[in-house]
């Protein structure tokens, strides 16, 4: 027997412990007529158990997220081949990945039942376990509830206040004597310790809605502050509170939808504008380029013109000695037949007449490039090269400035930044070349307005305030290692159309050194004649670079900059003896730095490697000692107002300075 027994006899009665309210059942005399009603009752139910994919009976029935049932079959032709998208085929509520389905065991018993007394005879279904994908199984076929009296026969129903199930012949005494009219019998239950309390061993009877439990009749005294209804009221209002909450969802899945589509909408909008713009923005670039390498084409045919013209004088030269060089060989070939000749009186005749023969020297014009166009062109390039880098610096800038920055520097401490009011200025035409025409600087005319009001409202707090901004600027430099300022690294090479005609150049324009017996270059107006000094080749007039000079130690020279309009001759030719020139020199075992003739004395360094950092936009220019560990020399503040050409100077005949070849 399960929880309780009886004997057979049917003479005695059966005490039940307890009653179930809610159905309502009449004695063993009506129990055949309730099972018709039930019978009745679950085939209406038959609709609502009918997959709605293949409008047939469930079949293995197995529960997605959002509630509903399916067959398992039906659900797994239904997904077959998908990778993604996963939906509900009767609300359409869609899933993030593949779900996890569960059998729904109560909905497959029902089934059964619905299914056995219908008289219908299912073949029996096939096993599929769940697997790791979370592929819902088919589900096996339930063993009836077996008899609690005789443990062998399969139960037929359960008596509710016997808390046990019966066979048809033990159900006898239920159905034929008046004593268990008032018993409660109902389809078998194999579960019937789980509807009782374990407190009071009593069937559940009614639901807590404050605490969420199910409850029996004793229990109502514990719970007589709260909220309580019986099972018929509960499973009502918790239906209608589901359906209220399914409708929700429903509109909540709709509205999502709708978002999802809106934002998928934006989302090619917006993906469609930036691929407007980037062809736009690559048809300005393509012009640029264009612009550009017409540009270097122009400079290429300019210098291959004068290669052209070159090669060709050339050519010319090299016929012209081809030709001297077959009459001398003609010459030769007539005196060695005369020598052979036997007869004097030919031989005179032939020796006078070849000795009246005469050939001239053979003669090598000098030939060579126009330095003017080569400088010009290469300086042009530069001049290019400056205007681009710079546009795109004072575009990055403003973008800069456009962002919200706290900082207590002022605009002009920017390292970057080109000084307000000062007109944009470009290299000094040393050489004649074309310059590159230079765009308008509005934003450097809009800054110097601005300034220009800022100095009208107070005009004793800005000269402070630049004032400390460049000494911050420049302590910022003096504080940053080697390896940070080989960013700003410029590879300088000589000029050659500069060098004093003493000044001796090699290793590609990079050492120089003195020498009494160079026989001097060509008359250049841009050679210096008093002072052995040679300028370097590039130029520069914004930006920051830096460059490095090696020196002999005790070497008798000069290093520093200068304009491209310094004086090639004359006392104020000298470097550091005019207004357009700043330098350090090493003279007599001194160190002194001079600017407008006037000198200042430093400081001795042991160093022979110096390093001179030029911020144009900045106004100052420093001389540091490579690998010491105090290395500023001197620095000069100024503002610059024309390109600036790094210069030398050799005073003593052994003396040579090399520029140091540095990477970026």
């Amino acid at each position: 027997m399960g929880t309780r027994g009886f004997p057979e006899s049917p003479g005695r009665s059966f005490v039940s412990p307890g009653s179930f309210s809610f159905l309502i059942v009449g004695a063993a005399a009506d129990g055949a007529m309730a099972a018709l009603e039930f019978e009745a009752g679950l085939s209406g139910l038959e609709e609502e158990l009918t997959c709605s994919i293949c409008l047939c009976l469930f079949s293995s029935p197995v529960t997605v997220p959002c509630g509903h049932n399916f067959c398992a079959s039906c659900l797994e032709l239904t997904w077959a081949g998908l990778s993604g998208g996963f939906s509900c085929p009767q609300c359409r509520a869609t899933f993030a990945g593949r779900p996890q389905l569960q059998k729904n065991t109560v909905l497959c018993r029902v089934v059964e039942q619905l299914q056995g007394r219908s008289g219908a005879k299912g073949e029996e279904e096939e096993e599929e376990n769940e697997d790791e994908d979370g592929k819902a199984g088919v589900c096996w076929e339930e063993a009836p509830v077996p008899c609690d009296s005789c443990q062998e026969a399969p139960a037929v129903q359960t008596c509710l206040t016997c808390t046990a199930s019966f066979c048809a012949e033990h159900l006898r005494p239920h159905r034929d004597s008046p004593a268990f009219r008032d018993h409660q019998l109902c389809p078998p239950l194999r579960d019937l310790q789980l509807r009782k309390c374990p407190q009071h061993n009593r069937l559940f009877e009614f639901f807590c809605s404050k605490h969420s439990v199910c409850i029996c009749s004793l229990c109502l005294l514990g719970h007589k502050l709260c909220p309580t209804s019986h099972f018929e009221q509960a499973k009502a209002a918790a239906q209608s509170a589901l359906k209220k909450k399914l409708a929700d969802l429903h509109k909540d899945g709709e509205k999502t939808a709708k978002a999802m589509s809106t934002v998928k909408t934006k989302q090619n909008q917006s993906a469609e504008t930036a691929s407007r713009k980037k062809e736009l923005i690559r048809n300005e670039f393509s012009e640029i380029k264009a612009a550009i390498e017409a540009r270097e084409n122009e400079l290429m045919k300019a210098i291959t013109e004068e290669e052209k013209r070159v090669w060709n004088k050339f050519d010319y030269i090299y016929g012209v000695l081809g030709n001297k060089k077959n009459e001398i060989q003609s010459l030769r070939d007539q005196i060695e037949m005369a020598l052979t000749e036997s007869d004097d009186v030919l031989f005179l005749k032939r020796a006078t007449a070849l000795q009246r023969t005469s050939t001239k020297e053979a003669f090598v014009p000098v030939v060579e490039m126009n330095q003017n166009v080569l400088h010009s062109t290469y300086q042009s390039a530069i001049i290019l090269k400056d205007t681009v880098k710079a546009a795109v610096t004072e575009d990055m800038e403003k973008k800069e400035e456009a962002k919200p920055v706290k900082t207590k520097a002022p605009p002009a401490a920017h390292p970057n930044k080109p000084s307000a009011g000062k007109k944009p200025f470009g290299p000094h035409q040393t050489h004649k070349e074309k310059s590159v025409p230079q765009p308008p600087n509005t934003s450097q005319e809009t800054d110097a307005k601005e300034k220009k009001k800022a100095a009208k409202v107070a005009p004793t707090t800005a000269p402070t305030t630049a004032t400390a901004a460049s000494k911050e600027l420049i302590d910022s430099f003096l504080k940053k290692p080697r390896e940070e300022l080989l960013q700003y690294a410029a590879n300088i090479t000589l000029d050659y159309n500069t060098a004093h005609n003493m000044v001796v150049l090699s290793e590609n324009y990079t050492r120089m050194s003195i020498s009494d017996n160079f026989s001097g270059h060509k008359y250049h107006p841009q050679r210096f004649t008093d002072y052995r000094q040679v300028l370097g080749f590039q130029c520069f007039k914004r930006g920051i670079h830096y460059w490095e000079v090696q020196l002999q130690q005790s070497s008798f020279c000069g290093i520093g900059v200068c304009y491209g309009s310094m004086e090639r001759q004359g006392p104020e030719s000298r470097l550091g003896r005019n207004s357009r020139s700043w330098c350090v020199e090493w003279l007599n075992s001194k160190l002194s730095s001079w600017h407008n003739d006037v000198e200042k004395c430093l400081p001795n360094t042991k160093a022979t490697k110096i390093g001179v950092l030029l911020h144009c936009e900045g106004g100052f220019v420093i001389f540091m000692a490579v690998g010491e560990k105090n290395n500023l020399i001197y620095k000069f503040k100024a503002q610059f107002t024309e390109a600036l050409y790094p210069a030398f100077w050799l005073f003593s005949s052994d003396a040579v300075l090399s520029l140091c070849h540095m990477k970026g």
